[in-house]
C-alpha cells in the first residue's frame, strides 16, 4: 500500500472555504479598526487646531481674525501660490488656517486621513492643477459667521462651532434654501442643500466621511468631527439637520 502524499481535491476545497470564511470575518473588523484609527487622528488634529486658536485669541484680545466671509473671495484650500510661495490670510484661494500659522506650526494639524480619499476630486474640480497633495492639510471647514467676532461676548463657548469636517474651507450659507453648507436645517427643512443635488454626490460623501457604512448618493451612515470654541471635539452622526441648532454657528443671531 502506497503512502498517501499531498491533499485530495476535497481537502483543498475545505481549506479554501475556511480561509474565505476567515477573510469574510476579519476584513470588516480590519476596516473598522482602520476607520477608527483615522477618526482618532482627525479628532486629535482638530483638538490641536483648537488649542492653537485659543492661544491666538489670548494674544488678539479674544477676537477671531477676518475670515473674509462678506468681503473677499478667499474661500480656498491652498497654502501656497503657483510659484510655491506661502499665501497670506486673505489672498485668493487661501486656506483659513493660514491666519493661525504663528500658533499652529505644523500644517498637518489641519489634515484628516479620511479627507485624503476626496482630495483628488477637489483638486481637479476646483482647478488646483489636479495636484491633490496641495490640499491634504485643508480638511476642515471654518465657521465663517464668526469672522472678526469678539469671543468674550459668546457666553457658551462649548456650544459654538469653530470648524468641522467638510469639503468647503469656509462655511457661510447656512440660511440659504438651495445653497446651504451648514449642518442645521435650511429653510427647505434639510441641511447641506448645496450638496444634495446631481453632480454633488461625492462632495456630500466627503462631509460625513468617517466610518462610512452605506453607498447611497446622499447617505453614508457615517459621521463627522466638530471643533467647539472651548477646544473640545465631538462626533456628529450623519443627519439631515435634526437636533442641530443654528445658534451653534450664529450665537449672537447676526445672520437671519
Amino acid at each position: 500500500m502506497r503512502d498517501r502524499q499531498g491533499f485530495t481535491l476535497i481537502e483543498l476545497l475545505v481549506v479554501v472555504a475556511v480561509i474565505a470564511l476567515l477573510m469574510a470575518i476579519l476584513l470588516p473588523a480590519l476596516q473598522r479598526a482602520k476607520d477608527q484609527a483615522r477618526d482618532v487622528v482627525c479628532k486629535a488634529n482638530l483638538q490641536g487646531v483648537g488649542v492653537g486658536i485659543s492661544m491666538y485669541l489670548e494674544d488678539h484680545r479674544f477676537t477671531l481674525p477676518d475670515m473674509h466671509t462678506y468681503t473677499e473671495n478667499t474661500n480656498g484650500h491652498l497654502w501656497w501660490d503657483s510659484q510655491g510661495r506661502p499665501l497670506r490670510a486673505g489672498d485668493y484661494k487661501a486656506y483659513w488656517g493660514i491666519a493661525f500659522t504663528d500658533y499652529i506650526k505644523e500644517r498637518k494639524q489641519f489634515g484628516c486621513p479620511a479627507f485624503r480619499n476626496f482630495c483628488e476630486m477637489i483638486a481637479k474640480e476646483l482647478l488646483y492643477g489636479g495636484d491633490h497633495k496641495l490640499i491634504y492639510t485643508s480638511a476642515f471647514g471654518a465657521n465663517g459667521w464668526l469672522t472678526k467676532e469678539n469671543t468674550l461676548r459668546l457666553l457658551h463657548p462649548a456650544e459654538v462651532i469653530v470648524a468641522h469636517d467638510h469639503m468647503e474651507p469656509r462655511l457661510e450659507h447656512g440660511n440659504q434654501a438651495g445653497n446651504s453648507d451648514m449642518l442645521f436645517p435650511s429653510p427647505t427643512g434639510v441641511n447641506l442643500t448645496h450638496y444634495r443635488s446631481a453632480g454633488r454626490t461625492r462632495w456630500y460623501r466627503g462631509i460625513f466621511r468617517h466610518n462610512i457604512r452605506t453607498g447611497g448618493d446622499f447617505k453614508t451612515g457615517g459621521s463627522l468631527n466638530i471643533l467647539w470654541l472651548d477646544t473640545h471635539v465631538s462626533r456628529l452622526n450623519e443627519t439631515t439637520g435634526e437636533g442641530v441648532l443654528k445658534r451653534w454657528y450664529d450665537p449672537l443671531g447676526k445672520n437671519p
